[in-house]
């Protein structure tokens, strides 16, 4: 990594930032003191959010707890109602240099919180006109924590940062309600990415693993997801009868397993992991009526532009022809939710350094590929940008206790705070030139 050699300093603007001495580029020591100062902050932050989540495109507690905490930073510029909930805080640097951004993303899940934690969510929302309960299952009020954090101490050194940093607190990731737009392209369309326009964007995710770990992939790193939406249409009739009408839902049976045949049978996975879900399925409303019809939904996770694309041919070829086969109807749509998280590798090779600086020694580590999805990815697709992993689970788990994300159960340990805002603030600063080692 080549490092700028202008003099740089930390300076506290603030009374919640710590103060550092004044010396040439940025030491890391005198760094690790000033991240430390916000620590215990970025966890209480994170025990709030956590015990007050909101679902995407909903995120207004959230979002005014962000755009108050980064007011009251004194940054240049805090940009509210962005993509409907989304916070954008500009930072300018007191010497000359390039646009970095940072992002992290605030929307919580429908889903019912079972860790017992005394900050455990009680929180009721409404999901596509459904009252269900919310949980932050998949990470997100850590995430939204840490960059509130990394704000905090780089505004400490701001007089002496070599460019501008720009803070993207994202709403919808998981997905904006039906009917309405939001995540990442949204936030892209309302121009993010412009004025100033930031030439690399860097993101974290927190996932079950030794806590404060650091895993990074050039190129793929997680797939690309595209939402599935299967309508099977067949004729209603009573249930002792099925002989009069056509029965959608031993349709839809035979077509969740068909399905499962196009990746392990029908797929070169030697080119690429690919997987087809099915995770909802409605139909019928007494068990002795035989309905009209049945609705399924599912999520498509592919690696390989080529495959995604036979994969799509293949679903609607095996759904619509096996209704054909017993009389019924099937209608298929897809609905893109995001490319793959592409790591651009320069950009992953130059940052290694400061991964490796903000991990400490033997805890970052080349990640495999994980078939869980981002809209990050989206922001890749305009400018370069490196998403890397955050292990969060308890110092002593066994597999037992490596409860997923989007679990009800999923856990983030505490201890991990520290690495992930070591990386938030790292990251930028490396890129810029400013950290030295």
């Amino acid at each position: 990594m080549s490092f700028r050699h202008a003099a740089v300093a930390l300076i506290a603007l603030t009374s919640s930032a710590a103060a550092l001495p004044v010396a040439g580029p940025i030491q890391s020591q005198e760094l690790g003191t000033a991240i430390e100062s916000v620590v215990s902050k970025v966890i209480e932050w994170r025990h709030d959010i956590h015990e007050h989540p909101e679902l995407g495109n909903r995120e207004f507690r959230t979002a005014e707890k962000v755009a108050e905490h980064l007011r009251a930073l004194g940054l240049d510029e805090v940009q509210t109602g962005v993509a409907h909930t989304g916070v954008v805080g500009i930072l300018r640097g007191g010497l000359p240099g390039p646009v970095v951004a940072l992002r992290a993303d605030m929307d919580a899940l429908p889903v019912a919180e079972q860790t017992g934690l005394p900050f455990a969510s009680q929180a009721i929302g409404e999901f596509n006109g459904q009252e269900v309960p919310v949980m932050h299952a998949c990470g997100h009020d850590a995430h939204t924590a840490i960059l509130m954090g990394a704000a905090e101490v780089l505004t400490g050194m701001r007089e002496q940062i070599p460019g501008t940093i720009k803070f993207v607190f994202q709403p919808a990731e998981e997905g904006a309600p039906a009917g309405e737009e939001g995540g990442a392209a949204l936030m892209i369309e309302q121009g993010v990415l412009k004025a100033p326009a930031p030439e690399a964007i860097f993101g974290l995710h927190v996932f079950p693993g030794p806590p404060g770990t650091i895993g990074y992939r050039p190129e793929g790193a997680l797939a690309a997801a595209d939402e599935l939406h299967i309508r099977v249409e067949g004729s209603q009739t009573h249930g002792s009868m099925p002989w009069l009408g056509v029965d959608p839902i031993i349709v839809s049976a035979q077509i969740m397993t068909a399905l499962q045949l196009i990746p392990s049978r029908q797929l070169d996975v030697t080119r690429a992991p690919a997987v087809i879900t099915v995770g909802s399925i409605h139909g019928g409303v007494r068990g002795n009526i035989i309905p009209d019809s049945v609705e399924m939904t599912g999520t498509i996770r592919t690696f390989d532009p080529n495959m995604r694309e036979e994969i799509l041919e293949r679903i609607r070829n095996t759904a619509t022809q096996i209704a054909e086969a017993a009389g019924a109807t099937a209608t298929v749509a897809f609905r893109p939710y995001a490319p793959v998280t592409y790591n651009d590798p320069d950009l992953t090779a130059r940052m290694v350094p400061t991964i490796e600086w903000a991990a400490g020694p033997g805890m970052s580590f080349l990640m495999p590929r994980v078939m869980g999805a981002e809209d990050f990815a989206h922001y890749q697709q305009e400018i370069p940008g490196l998403y890397v992993s955050l292990g969060v689970s308890k110092a002593d788990a066994g597999p037992e206790d490596l409860a997923p994300n989007h679990s009800p159960f999923f856990f983030v340990n505490d201890d991990a705070m520290l690495a992930g805002l070591r990386t938030m603030v790292g990251l930028p600063l490396g890129y810029l030139g400013a950290l030295s080692r």
